[in-house]
């Protein structure tokens, strides 16, 4: 069993647990209960705040640096085509404070993103009336589907700043993606393609049992939390 397998097993386990249990991530051991009213109305069910930034990935960790990273728009789209670093940096940017849910029970509120919108993205490849959905690659071999409405949603940002500070390797930098109004893994890390599909194509880890639409504020993290996951 290689290092990604037993990191894939161990977080579907731990999964399994969150569901079944509503077990605490023990990758989290530093998440703040707060009695605070304001901070509990801002969580999802089954999450807890915490005050730092835990990594979770495959084990899989790319150093690309802007001079070596690029971003490919392929699929069902009038205009394919591969940005570089400073042909991402011509886009629009903007500047966008949003909170980071992520599956395993931990929230950070408030952080400060810098990056260009999705769906300046969508606009620039002019995906076909038919393309209703996006599959994301990432330089780890990580993948994530989301519908192409979710998708450009005003949040969904590709971000290379974060809390004014440009976004560290270990948490998908020099550019990954974010979607604020679902669970973390929707947002690609390394973030190195995005294709767009007339028919949805499950990810990583939606292939692996977890929630195809993964909204936190319905607790939706996994398809099936009595199944074995393989």
């Amino acid at each position: 069993m290689t290092s990604t397998d037993r990191i894939v097993r161990s977080r579907l386990n731990r999964m399994a647990r969150v569901v079944s249990q509503k077990h605490t991530d023990s990758d989290t051991s530093d998440l703040d209960e707060s009695s605070n009213e304001s901070v509990k109305s801002k969580l999802p069910p089954g999450q807890h705040e915490t005050k730092k930034w835990p990594v979770l990935d495959l084990g899989i960790r790319p150093t690309i640096s802007t001079e070596t990273w690029s971003l490919t728009l392929k699929g069902h789209c009038k205009y394919p085509q591969t940005l570089s670093w400073n042909a991402f940096k011509q886009l629009k940017h903007i500047q966008q404070t949003s909170d980071f849910h992520c599956v395993t029970t931990w929230s950070r509120f408030d952080l400060h993103w810098e990056g260009v919108p999705f769906k300046e993205l969508v606009a620039l490849a002019c995906p076909d009336p038919k393309a209703q959905f996006v599959l994301c690659h990432g330089y780890d071999g990580y993948s994530t589907n989301l519908s192409l409405e979710h998708a450009t949603n005003s949040d969904v940002l590709l971000v290379h700043q974060v809390d004014n500070q440009p976004l560290s390797y270990e948490h998908g930098g020099p550019v990954r993606m974010i979607t604020p109004q679902l669970y973390a893994w929707k947002g690609t890390k390394w973030i190195s393609a995005i294709e767009f599909l007339t028919e949805e194509s499950l990810g990583f880890w939606e292939l692996r049992g977890y929630s195809n639409t993964a909204d936190p504020w319905t607790d939706d993290r996994y398809s099936d939390p009595h199944s074995d996951p393989q």
